[in-house]
């Protein structure tokens, strides 16, 4: 069995669409879709019931020490803690899983930057 790559080297990236920098309308559309999707602020009331507002706090300066640790790049952080809040806002979450979905926002969030 041959396991060779056959790929060609470099990095394939979409061409820019001018019309996303010339046309209004597709930002505005953008901040409208936005909005529909930020996560709601009460979800500990309403959507986490094994969670306290605290434990958030306590994964998140978790978080942080990490991205320090690594030399992570600032926004590595504010992404991975948006993708934790989004999350968190919709699914429900056992308190034993929430430094392992703190792990997996971090390393999203990493990729995505990287």
């Amino acid at each position: 069995m041959e396991l060779f790559c056959r790929e060609k080297e470099g990095v394939v990236r979409a061409l820019l669409d001018p019309t996303i920098f010339s046309d209004d309308r597709v930002l505005q559309s953008l901040l409208t879709i936005e909005d529909m999707f930020l996560p709601q602020a009460p979800y500990f009331q309403r959507v986490q019931k094994d969670l306290q507002p605290y434990m958030r706090r306590v994964v998140a300066t978790w978080m942080l020490e990490v991205c320090e640790e690594e030399d992570c790049e600032q926004e590595v952080f504010l992404l991975a803690v948006n993708y934790l809040d989004r999350y968190l806002s919709v699914v429900p979450t056992k308190k034993s899983c929430l430094q392992l979905l703190g792990a997996v926002c971090l390393f999203l969030a990493s990729k995505l930057k990287s």
